[in-house]
């Protein structure tokens, strides 16, 4: 995941001692060999490599989902979805104080499998926000806000029908007793009748901008256990018992003893509350993106518990990186961050990596069309004017790979309309081939709105 800040180091190598001598074709060929965590794909079957895309807050919307999936990534993660702009409905279901919410719900069937990733405060609302994302809002708004809030002072969800002792996905009717239950209604379907809803719910306990922490959400959790666990009992109660649920967590809230030791709380308690894996960044909250991440935390964690499925996170910058950490940690998959930021070919490198083949850099031409690409799936789903100026953060990363790299940052930074983007790529990309365009247009109105 991440949700971004202001605060960010250039990208770097982990603290890693000795990760520099592993061999990333070797690590990648070892990972290969013994296929994907069997833990992990019990619950995400169509999970067919040991890497994802993670929730990045103002990025992994719908379009860049998609561009990561076209180039072999396996499943992605939404932006961090609040509990309370879900419950509000209307325009409160549009627009999160994150990000819109609208691009993150499961959509056409190439956005699959989905992790849903939700971040809040209260346990209550936490518990019937993620109610809302499973069942996709098939209830009227009123009745999730009477289950989260009650009804004229009486109970709240988690007073009348959200118990440890109790099975996920039953959750009680406000009013109704313990011994009544509102089973969760049937999730949205494609027109093929296939089901749409999220591969798994995610609690968001890392995100640690200032004023996620302020408000007492996302790593603000990582320094009170009780308040922690209280929202993972609440949303793993409400899930349906089939649907999986996980965790983003940070390794601690910084690195005092008794951070660590709060650490340690909410993990053990998530898998024993039926989480089905916690994905772990390797840099604490008081770090935010400051510094190297610490792989050595993350092997430390997997070698003291063999037996809980871990996701690890934190500078991955190529696709090498990714069999770096899963060789060095031991983790059972790697949650790709801001090193997909303007580069969906890492999934591709990493699956020619998977098959015993050297990763190679995208040309030009393959630049060009996946810019055109990403700008007509952006265009589908937000329109074309707020496409435009959207697209410029992730054109400034694209750039990268340009041989010409400042001079194209330069020139999307000032593009804020189609024929001003389309003069930026056909100038430093070439002019696309005749009929390419409308073939791509049409895929990309066909996944943004299913």
């Amino acid at each position: 995941m991440a949700c971004t800040g202001n605060n960010a180091t250039p990208p770097g190598p982990a603290e890693a001692p000795g990760a520099e001598r592993i061999d990333p074709l070797e690590a990648a060929a070892q990972a290969a060999e013994r296929g994907v965590d069997a833990r992990l794909r019990r619950w995400v079957p169509g999970l067919d490599a040991p890497f994802v895309q993670a929730g990045l807050a103002g990025y992994s919307d719908a379009a860049m989902r998609i561009m990561a999936r076209r180039h072999g990534c396996p499943m992605c993660v939404t932006e961090a979805l609040l509990d309370r702009a879900l419950l509000g409905g209307g325009r409160g279901f549009d627009k999160a104080d994150l990000e819109l919410i609208r691009d993150n719900v499961p959509g056409g069937e190439e956005d699959r499998p989905l992790v849903g990733q939700l971040i809040g405060s209260d346990p209550d609302e936490m518990a019937v926000a993620a109610l809302k994302m499973i069942e996709q809002g098939a209830r009227a708004d009123r009745e999730y806000r009477r289950l989260a809030y009650g009804e004229n002072g009486g109970p709240r969800a988690t007073e009348i029908g959200i118990r440890s002792d109790e099975a996920p996905g039953r959750l009680g009717a406000p009013g109704a007793g313990r011994a009544s239950w509102v089973n969760p209604a049937v999730p949205a379907t494609s027109p093929e009748g296939e089901p749409l809803g999220f591969a798994s719910i995610e609690v968001n306990l890392a995100c640690p901008v200032k004023k996620i922490q302020a408000k007492a959400r996302g790593g603000h959790w990582l320094a009170e256990p009780e308040g922690a666990i209280a929202i993972l009992r609440a949303v793993r109660a409400a899930v349906p018992a089939g649907t999986a649920c996980s965790v983003k967590l940070r390794r601690a809230f910084d690195d005092t003893p008794e951070q660590a030791r709060n650490f340690e709380v909410i993990f053990e308690a998530a898998y024993e509350l039926g989480y089905a894996w916690a994905t772990v960044h390797a840099r604490t909250v008081a770090q935010k993106y400051m510094g190297p991440s610490r792989w050595a935390c993350l092997r430390d964690l997997v070698r003291r518990h063999p037996d809980r499925p871990v996701l690890g996170s934190g500078d991955v910058w190529e696709a090498g990186d990714i069999f770096r950490m899963l060789a060095y940690t031991g983790v059972s998959a790697v949650s790709v961050a801001r090193g997909c930021i303007g580069n969906p070919w890492l999934f591709r490198q990493a699956r020619a990596m998977l098959a015993g083949r050297a990763p190679e850099p995208p040309t030009v031409a393959e630049q060009g069309s996946v810019l055109r690409e990403h700008y007509r799936l952006a265009s589908a789903l937000v329109g074309e004017g707020s496409a435009s100026r959207t697209m410029r953060k992730f054109g400034i990363r694209f750039a990268a790979h340009h041989p010409r790299g400042e001079q194209v940052r330069q020139r999307m930074i000032g593009a804020a309309s189609a024929p001003q983007w389309w003069s930026v790529l056909d100038e430093f990309y070439g002019e696309e081939p005749a009929g390419a365009g409308a073939a791509a247009g049409s895929v990309g109105r066909v996944a943004a709105g299913g």
